[in-house]
């Protein structure tokens, strides 16, 4: 953790905040977080939930890092300079994590929920599509390349991993970042892919704020009765 203290404490530290009815996923504020030990959490609660087990969301930033997805390719890592690489368990390519960026980790039973892969990042593209609405910016999602676009550069990224009907990992929003180290790299894996962050958008709420919409967000498209994602 960025302030010396574990992630066991500060998860134990870190008060929830229940929407009243199950399955509602419990939403936990983690500050600023250096990746591994997330990581390391992420799969201990996957590995140890059970069929009852509550959802949660849990929104944090990172220190700077490069991760690298299962199919990442090395020739997208151009130049990593000082910021570490980190070879991870998600889908998808390479991507960037900074402070700045709200990263949200969706730790979800999808079994439970009856929803599937395509399904579930359809819904997370769509909260991220409502919040930028919400705030009168108009975004969308591409065919074959997941994450939400503004003006055909990327402001939010996806990358999942499903274990036993269950996921981790999750989604990246880049609200006021420095936004170089993506220079380093092809964002996703996509050459001379441009990147945005919703300061540049003309948002300019602190991005505490920011956390708790896209909580909202994400639990209204996740608990969304509409038909799902063919």
């Amino acid at each position: 953790m960025g302030n010396g203290e574990s992630v066991e404490n500060a998860l134990a530290a870190a008060a929830p905040s229940p929407i009243p009815r199950f399955p509602s996923p419990i939403v936990r504020y983690l500050g600023l977080a250096d990746y591994r030990p997330i990581w390391q959490a992420m799969k201990d609660f996957t590995a140890q939930r059970g069929p009852d087990t509550p959802d949660e969301l849990w929104l944090l930033q990172h220190p700077p890092v490069y991760t690298q997805g299962l199919a990442g390719k090395p020739e997208h890592l151009l130049h990593a300079g000082t910021v570490p690489v980190i070879k991870i368990d998600r889908g998808g390519q390479i991507t960037y994590h900074g402070p700045g960026q709200i990263v949200v980790y969706t730790l979800l039973d999808l079994r439970r929920r009856g929803i599937g892969v395509k399904e579930l990042v359809h819904r997370l593209e769509q909260a991220v599509i409502g919040l930028l609405a919400d705030l009168d910016v108009s975004a969308r999602r591409r065919d074959n390349a997941p994450g939400v676009y503004v003006d055909d550069a990327k402001i939010a990224a996806l990358g999942l991993r499903i274990k036993n009907g269950c996921c981790y990992h999750g989604l990246s929003f880049n609200v006021d970042m420095d936004l170089s180290p993506f220079l380093n790299i092809n964002p996703c894996g996509y050459e001379g892919l441009r990147v945005s962050q919703a300061k540049d958008c003309g948002i300019e709420l602190e991005i505490e704020v920011l956390q708790e919409k896209l909580a909202a967000a994400l639990i209204r498209t996740l608990e969304t009765s509409d038909k799902p994602v063919k």
